[in-house]
């Protein structure tokens, strides 16, 4: 849950750049969504979260985002399987979907492209890192 003061930061950021590319960050993980959010602010983009896969299809069907950030591992509905429902979903599968994980194995990044990640990322995400394959993937889509 957004602290007040970064409420009223990210309501200002909206209204100033509603044109900038909108991330929907997925991840159980409070801090580490807040986090991206700061990093993903900082270099320009805007930043919606979700603690898990069924509220990211939620979300990713309401507020059409630019790019798809996904933890693999969460409850509820884990990341594999919201992205394989999005990826499968003709109002969602064109959104580029990039899967995040703590588990970088060459079996893990199999795995992202059976569900239809567009690319794969191990965390911990060096912030230059994750936003350089979100521009790249907003550049060929």
């Amino acid at each position: 849950r957004l602290t007040r003061a970064r409420e009223l930061v990210y309501d200002a950021a909206v209204a100033v750049h509603a044109d900038n590319p909108l991330v929907l960050i997925v991840d159980d993980n409070v801090d580490a969504r807040e986090m991206y959010a700061l990093y993903l602010e900082h270099a320009g983009f805007r930043a919606a979260e979700a603690a898990d896969g069924e509220t990211a299809i939620v979300a990713a069907r309401r507020d059409r985002p630019a790019v798809i950030l996904m933890d693999a591992t969460m409850p509820r509905m884990d990341g594999w399987e919201a992205a394989r429902q999005l990826k499968s979903d003709a109002a969602t599968q064109s959104i580029p979907l990039i899967m995040l994980t703590a588990h970088a194995f060459a079996e893990h990044r199999e795995r992202a492209a059976e569900v239809g990640a567009d690319a794969f990322l191990a965390k911990p995400v060096l912030p230059d890192t994750l936003t350089l394959e979100i521009r790249r993937l907003l550049a060929e889509s």
